[in-house]
């Protein structure tokens, strides 16, 4: 058991999931979020944060033996917000683990970072990269940051492209890409008691039928998912149709953010 692992991105979905269900990874567990975060729970430390605040960061990582890195902007934004909350704060984060001396970070990186790539079969770790968007392009710096930071000063990442995570699978692109709570907490337990990690990219992808990503290169995590989107294929065929055979949900693994301008501050894009 660690002593202190500290989640980062607390208030969102994943990382309030983490936060609910990973306390027993650590006898503290240490939640940040630029948002309010409420008060501590059991064996909890709240540390409210911005990312882009070195000082600050510095601040937040001391004492502490693993980082479940969720935080940043989680979707498409103005390259200003972008670069600010998941590249700045990226390199804060990680200068911040590397001079307290921080060895193991789970880094949830996206598929956005290789969506503009082709879905025509199984999609593994050599996958050129290929983003679909700004936020694509701040993840893929980020697992080029991660790769750095393991082989000069031997920290240990896991970099997962996270597809859909959801509670259940919404959509029949989901069909392929859902990933369930339940997995993606078992895969954070797996990453931080294995023995040694190294710095592998990995796909956060349920055990779905339809899935296409292959994440044979981590089998030497001993992580099995569970989970399986098949299940609820009859509900998603109630909910909507099935989108034309031309869409990008079908063709890229980006989906429909290979559609996305560049935002603007007025939320327009160009």
């Amino acid at each position: 058991m660690m002593k202190r692992l500290l989640i980062t991105g607390a208030a969102g979905a994943l990382g309030g999931e983490c936060r609910r269900r990973c306390g027993h990874l650590a006898e503290i567990i240490r939640v940040s979020d630029i948002a309010d975060l409420g008060p501590a729970g059991p064996n909890e430390e709240v540390v409210q944060c911005d990312l882009s605040d070195a000082a600050a960061m510095m601040e937040l990582t001391k004492g502490c033996d693993g980082i479940l890195h969720f935080g940043g902007k989680a979707y498409e934004g103005t390259w200003d917000v972008v670069r600010t909350s998941n590249i700045e704060g990226m390199y804060n984060l990680y200068e911040a683990a590397r001079q307290n001396g921080i060895k193991r970070i789970f880094f949830a990186s996206s598929i956005h970072a290789v969506g503009y790539s082709p879905v025509t079969g199984p999609v593994d770790s050599q996958m050129e990269i290929c983003p679909d968007s700004l936020y694509g392009v701040s993840k893929a710096f980020g697992e080029a940051l991660a790769r750095m930071y393991y082989h000069k000063f031997g920290i240990e990442s896991v970099c997962v492209r996270i597809a859909s995570a959801l509670p259940q699978p919404m959509n029949h692109r989901n069909l392929a890409t859902w990933f369930s709570y339940d997995d993606l907490v078992s895969l954070v337990e797996r990453v931080f008691t294995v023995p040694v990690l190294g710095c592998p990219i990995m796909y956060g992808v349920s055990g779905n039928d339809r899935k296409w990503a292959d994440n044979s290169d981590v089998d030497f995590l001993g992580w099995k998912p569970k989970d399986n989107a098949e299940e609820h294929r009859s509900r998603i065929a109630d909910l909507e149709d099935m989108p034309p055979s031309d869409s990008p949900d079908f063709h890229y693994i980006g989906g429909p953010f290979v559609t996305f301008g560049i935002m603007k501050d007025d939320g327009s894009q160009s």
